[in-house]
């Protein structure tokens, strides 16, 4: 089975300023929603229970060899769209049928089966809001840092979103090997997870992102833009001035535009003093130096 990593080069987030009349960069998050009408959804589910309950073993007798062989039916199950049946009781949110689904396929590559879009059952429960199921998710020994069509794993998915709860799930309850890779790596776009939160202007996000230790720094791989170039681009004055406190250093563009030179080209008649303040030089003493 091949399965798509990415590799290093809701509660949502009230502090999120308003995007109005500001450029909209949202991307349509799409799975296999109708690729199954209901009833035959419901029939589809209803056989899985039925298999549980025939194959439970007795007090006094081992569950046979067949009977095994047959409760693993419902998992080789694909639809038209590569969903399996965990992926369609997360996007219809049949809790009981998830939790049954998860408990049987504990520690499986089942769990991270990709749909025709790689979408594992991690990446719909973070866009359908489900953070009960990521946690039983992870618990069960998924993994988190399988990516989607667009490079994004799920928890690039919840920084786009503002989905502040289904983070914390995320970075909770991975594996620590895992937590590094999550916080830093880029989607197909360029941009990690701190570009994204920073782009859509979730300051909560921005603060858990730089204590778990996402590099402040960081540029983006499509045009070398920090997390402040973003906060610039997008006008968020209060990113803007959030951004300075966590020990950012003087960062230029790849067309060597630093934060200050995106504050002029774009007009605004918000100057904030913090474009001429002390930062840490590259040899060793601090200067008086504009973003």
């Amino acid at each position: 089975m091949a399965l798509h990593r990415t590799t290093v080069t809701n509660q949502m987030d009230y502090n999120r300023e308003s995007k109005e009349g500001k450029p909209s960069t949202d991307e349509r998050l799409d799975s296999g929603v109708d690729s199954l009408k209901e009833e035959d959804y419901q029939a589809v589910a209803e056989e899985i229970w039925r298999l549980q309950l025939e194959c439970q073993p007795s007090q006094n007798k081992q569950l046979s060899a067949c009977a095994a062989a047959e409760i693993q039916e419902w998992k080789t199950q694909i639809t038209e769209d590569g969903d399996t049946l965990l992926h369609l009781a997360i996007i219809h949110e049949a809790t009981d049928y998830i939790k049954m689904m998860i408990e049987l396929s504990k520690n499986t590559d089942f769990l991270d089966v990709q749909n025709d879009q790689r979408q594992t059952a991690l990446h719909l429960a973070v866009i359908t809001n489900q953070s009960d199921v990521c946690q039983r998710l992870l618990a069960a020994g998924c993994d988190p840092t399988l990516v989607d069509d667009s490079g994004d794993m799920p928890v690039h998915i919840a920084c786009r979103h503002g989905n502040l709860l289904c983070f914390s799930v995320l970075t909770q309850f991975c594996r620590p090997e895992h937590l590094q890779t999550m916080t830093s790596a880029c989607n197909y776009q360029g941009q990690n997870c701190l570009h994204l939160a920073s782009v859509y202007g979730f300051l909560s996000l921005v603060e858990n992102l730089v204590d778990l230790g996402a590099d402040v720094n960081s540029k983006e791989q499509r045009n070398g833009r920090s997390g402040l170039h973003l906060a610039v681009d997008q006008q968020n004055l209060s990113l803007v001035k959030l951004l300075p406190k966590f020990s950012m250093r003087l960062a230029f563009s790849w067309l060597w535009y630093s934060p200050r030179h995106l504050f002029i080209l774009r007009k605004t008649t918000i100057y904030p003093s913090i474009f001429y303040t002390r930062i840490p030089h590259s040899k060793g003493n601090d200067v008086q130096y504009p973003f």
